[in-house]
């Protein structure tokens, strides 16, 4: 088994003092790189605020094979990476055609990729009663069972606990 890599300098002073502003703030990065990117249509986005509290944004270009596209969160993903910055909240939209902005939560894929972040990384999923309304969850909690806790000394320690 690899041993899972860590970002540099772990979890962020800036983690434990995030307050609703910067959540908002995120929000808001990812609905404006659909409306500036996008004027028209459907299409989505994703915004991470990193550990300096920076927030990186991104989309999924269209691919002539759909096998190769990529999720919105992999561009702003790999800027925290090139930056040594922790994740330490992430949020994906998606526009449809009449304006409305509905919650993604992250796919199994991203879930892998922010789990190297730790279980408190929080990730925007839906409200049940309404897509469109953003409920933050501690990325430990969507993940409560998350396979690599069986690998103590190769992950973030709070996934073993």
């Amino acid at each position: 088994m690899r041993a899972a890599r860590r970002p540099p300098g772990g979890v962020s002073s800036y983690a434990v003092a995030m307050d609703d502003r910067a959540l908002g703030d995120t929000i808001e990065a990812c609905r404006s790189l659909i409306s500036d990117r996008f004027p028209d249509g459907q299409h989505g986005a994703a915004a991470m605020l990193l550990g300096d509290g920076t927030v990186r944004t991104g989309t999924a270009p269209v691919a002539v094979n759909p096998a190769v596209e990529l999720c919105h969160e992999t561009e702003p993903f790999c800027g925290a990476h090139r930056l040594g910055q922790s994740i330490v909240a992430s949020v994906c939209l998606h526009r449809w055609a009449d304006g409305r902005f509905v919650v993604l939560s992250p796919c199994g894929v991203c879930r892998e990729r922010l789990a190297v972040h730790g279980p408190q990384v929080l990730v925007a999923v839906a409200d049940a009663k309404d897509p469109c309304r953003i409920i933050w969850k501690r990325l430990g909690e969507i993940l409560p069972d998350y396979w690599m806790a069986a690998f103590p000394g190769e992950v973030d320690a709070g996934w073993a606990g």
